[in-house]
């Protein structure tokens, strides 16, 4: 994983800690704090009772302690406030400096003409073509345009195997700051310095480029309005204070205000959503926007590329099936020989099945003056000239036709092995031997492991699963029975996908796609949320607003879940601060105006010692109830999959019901604390 020792880090590391300290100091600056309504208005508060304290020093009046109290915790409250999101920014800012360690000046070898110049990295340009041997940095992002080579990503996604990139295909981008193992690539440039991958990341973990999503700004909008409502009833309180008596000073009607709009979820609310974007990136996975992640948590739909996604990528031999007649040793034997020379995934799994099955190995064929016929686009067939053995493999109608030339028949047989294989999925190729047909290479795509239990955790979320491929409805039938999908779309075209896409979206879905190649970035561009794979185009991961570090097409269940999570804890801290705000209320009123109104006492269910004892435990409890969720916050609320209704009921009970006891608990266990410390 990407900078794994700073993302497994404790919420109290120590670094950690004095970093988001500073960084809440520096956030007190009003033109930040404006951009939290809620926040702002603590911090005016904050500011007046200040400016009130002097006064109250210069004129030595007997109530500066209780005021200096009630002024130090309301900048408690600020500071905690912005230590939360200091907190989770500095999560972020941990593993942008991790990054950084991978971004470095580098030599890059520029081809001109066929003449290589040796340059600093920073004068790269777009279209550059540079030349990478092993041992070399690759000097800015690009694509493969010629070669194959073992790369080393380690720097960018953290895992220590190796990976393949090469020409074509949709395995040619390559990163910046990675470094070539093997062998020798030339790389098209295809970014500008600072306008890289490694950038973007970092820039991303930052948080630099972190907009409010649209539920953010909702519910900013609704914390405002409950500000000002709030705002309206403490203003009029200070006229019936003087009309019935009762002594209020500013200071316990600033407090007041505090202890009453709601300064919980409006201090953690910044956090909650930058907590849910490091999430990702502590999966490996760079989301471009806070809407994004927030669309995963509402997903209905997913549309998954069958190859390489569901799939490996590569087909594998999987059975020999002899002709009527002929020993299976014998095909296995001949399929062995005709593949020794491919260097395809399918040539080399074709040895190692002969191995497996019947412990042939691979044998030195130079003393035997062995001749090897390439596959020719053609022909469609190769093979190989041995002792007196001509062998050929290819397709079925390749390999009939070929028979046909020298006076041979394709036995019934052999058509009906490839009859079946094609019905289950498989493709099939025909070996034959001097002419003769010796049976059929079973050859299928291999469904990665795990995905059936996977796309049953899907189910549960309720998401629907569609497999997207170009193969024929026969193939694609048989592959996602495998796999365990819940449709497919078969023969698909990118305007096919795109289609798809927005048949779903037409019926109110969101849609959340994985792909990996060039031809799927304009459905992954259509996509509510789209995850590319970083080991695909660089076209793909431009298209999406997500990108797979790890390149695993089944990730998309941790984000779909950190989706969840992230609406699921903005959800449940907003009840939380709302139903403890009905609690304070109702829990401080009473003991303020009891003095005046004895038939008040009535509702001072917690016995508060007096009036500057409940408001200062209220003014307490509310600044540390923040410091309390900040772990909440941070790390989320535990998801686990269950309906809508399921997951109401627990919210409301947990964090509704909790947000109107822990209040009571809490301010009469601080006013125990204060009573007993005569602070008040």
């Amino acid at each position: 994983m990407m900078a794994s020792h700073s993302q497994q880090r404790s919420l109290f590391d120590a670094q950690l800690l004095r970093r988001a300290a500073v960084d809440a100091l520096i956030k007190l600056d009003p033109r930040r704090m404006m951009r939290n309504p809620v926040m702002f208005v603590v911090e005016i508060g904050s500011v007046l009772t200040s400016t009130l304290l002097i006064v109250d020093a210069l004129h030595h009046r007997v109530s500066f302690s209780f005021n200096l109290q009630i002024t130090i915790w309301l900048w408690f409250t600020v500071l905690f406030a912005n230590f939360a999101e200091a907190m989770a920014e500095g999560r972020g800012k941990a593993q942008a400096d991790a990054l950084r360690q991978a971004k470095s000046e580098t030599t890059a070898y520029r081809l001109i003409n066929g003449v290589v110049q040796e340059i600093a990295s920073s004068q790269l340009r777009v279209d550059d073509l540079v030349r990478v041997t092993a041992g070399q940095l690759i000097p800015g992002d690009g694509e493969v345009i010629e070669g194959v080579a073992s790369v080393d990503e380690s720097a960018i996604t953290g895992e220590s195997a190796p990976v393949i990139r090469e020409a074509g295909g949709d395995r040619s981008a390559v990163t910046g700051g990675t470094r070539v193992l093997s062998d020798m690539i030339i790389v098209r440039i295809t970014s500008n310095p600072g306008e890289t991958f490694l950038d973007r990341m970092i820039a991303l973990v930052e948080g630099a480029e972190r907009q409010k999503t649209p539920n953010e700004i909702a519910l900013n909008i609704l914390l405002a309005g409950l500000t000002i409502i709030f705002l309206l009833a403490v203003v009029t309180l200070q006229p019936f204070a003087i009309y019935s008596g009762a002594p209020q000073t500013v200071f316990v009607l600033i407090a007041l205000l505090v202890c009453l709009i709601p300064t919980t979820i409006g201090g953690l609310l910044s956090a909650i959503g930058i907590a849910g974007m490091d999430r990702l990136v502590q999966h490996n996975v760079l989301a471009t926007s806070g809407r994004a992640v927030e669309a995963a948590g509402d997903i209905n739909t997913l549309l998954l590329d069958k190859t390489g996604t569901i799939t490996i990528g590569n087909r594998q031999a999987a059975e020999f099936v002899p002709a009527p007649g002929i020993a299976a040793d014998h095909l296995a034997d001949a399929s062995q020989l005709s593949s020794l020379s491919d260097e395809t995934p399918e040539g080399r799994s074709i040895v190692v099945l002969a191995k497996e099955q019947f412990h042939l190995r691979g044998r030195e064929l130079g003393s035997l003056h062995a001749e090897f016929i390439p596959f020719s686009a053609t022909t469609r067939m190769s093979g190989i000239e041995v002792e007196g053995r001509s062998i050929r493999k290819g397709a079925v109608d390749a390999i009939t036709n070929y028979l046909q030339q020298h006076g041979s028949n394709m036995p019934a047989g052999v058509l009906e092995s490839v009859q079946q294989i094609a019905r289950s999925g498989g493709t099939p190729l025909v070996v034959a031997e001097n002419f003769q047909a010796l049976g059929v290479i079973h050859l299928k795509d291999v469904v990665k492991g795990g995905m059936r239990e996977r796309f049953d955790q899907l189910r549960a979320m309720g998401i629907r699963t569609v497999m997207i491929t170009g193969d024929n409805p026969l193939t694609a039938a048989a592959i996602a029975r495998e796999a365990g999908v819940d449709d497919f779309l078969a023969e698909a075209t990118p305007k096919d996908k795109m289609d798809l896409i927005r048949r779903e979206q037409a019926d109110g879905k969101l849609v959340a796609m994985t792909g990996d190649g060039t031809n799927d970035a304009p459905a992954l561009a259509q996509a509510d949320v789209g995850v590319a794979m970083n080991s695909g185009t660089q076209a793909a991961k431009e298209a999406g607003n997500m990108v797979d570090l790890d390149s695993n097409p089944t990730k998309l269940i941790e984000i779909v879940a950190i989706g969840k999570q992230l609406l699921m804890t903005r959800g449940a801290l907003t009840t939380f601060s709302i139903s403890n705000d009905v609690a304070k209320y109702f829990a401080i009123l009473p003991a303020m105006f009891a003095g005046v109104f004895p038939v008040l006492n009535a509702l001072n269910v917690m016995h508060l010692h007096n009036a500057q004892s409940a408001i200062l435990s209220a003014v307490i409890f509310n600044a540390l109830i923040i410091v309390g969720l900040i772990p909440l916050a941070l790390r989320g609320v535990g998801y686990r999959p269950m309906s809508a209704d399921a997951l109401l009921r627990r919210n409301l009970l947990v964090y509704g019901l909790g947000g109107l006891i822990i209040p009571f608990v809490g301010i009469k266990i601080i006013d125990l604390i204060i009573t007993a410390l005569h602070l008040a």
